[in-house]
């Protein structure tokens, strides 16, 4: 379950800034950011850490824990 987590995860941050890039495009400027395209990257960090808290607590991925979890924070 929790290798299935970090695999949705990684997806959607691998697609997480399509709307921000299409909406550039469209706009052809940067003044008004997608909100969709942050609220999506989050999603797909949070489950990312649902994964690394898992291995954390069988002994591996510590360092992947913290990492994510500054990404979560920013």
């Amino acid at each position: 379950m929790f290798d299935t987590l970090q695999l949705i995860g990684g997806l959607i941050l691998a697609v997480g800034y399509i709307p921000q890039i299409i909406q550039l495009i469209r706009t052809k400027s940067c003044k008004d950011l997608n909100l969709n395209t942050y609220a999506t990257v989050f999603l797909g960090i949070a489950l990312m850490e649902a994964y690394a808290i898992n291995l954390a607590a069988h002994g591996a991925g510590a360092m992947f824990l913290v990492t994510n979890s500054m990404a979560l924070a920013f």
